[in-house]
């Protein structure tokens, strides 16, 4: 048995996936539309052809993505690409960095604090000038 993809849903995920308003796409369909009418559309199980390839034509998408996108499939198909331990996500995620970061950041502190001694050595030369300029 074919499972239902839900057209509406589809449209929605891709008009915001495009970052297009729903009064936008309704000022795309046609005066006939406004955004309480796309809304609508969004909740619809199943959309006329003809409409359904007028808004893929909007959003730039092939009829066929928003009659056969499934979201469950996409999110194992992302999620098992994610948590497999071949070389595939290497470029994602390092397993093996070549630093500590816990050393980096004590090295950063140290750095700091090495720079505040300085400083405040220097403070404390303008102060020794000072007073002798003052004693004079």
């Amino acid at each position: 048995m074919k499972e239902k993809i839900h057209h509406g849903r589809n449209v929605k995920r891709f008009r915001e996936m495009m970052g297009i308003k729903q009064e936008v796409l309704a000022f795309e369909l046609g005066e006939d539309w406004s955004q309480k009418k796309i809304s609508l559309l969004e909740q619809k199980e199943e959309i006329e052809e003809e409409l359904l390839s007028q808004v893929a034509e909007i959003l730039k998408v092939p009829v066929e993505a928003i009659k056969n996108f499934n979201e469950e499939k996409a999110v194992n198909i992302i999620s098992n690409s994610f948590t497999s331990h071949d070389n595939a996500t290497g470029l994602i995620y390092n397993h093996n960095p070549t630093f500590n970061p816990i050393d980096k950041l004590i090295e950063s502190l140290e750095e700091n604090k090495r720079l505040y001694e300085r400083l405040l050595e220097s403070e404390r030369e303008k102060v020794e000038i000072m007073k002798k300029m003052l004693d004079k």
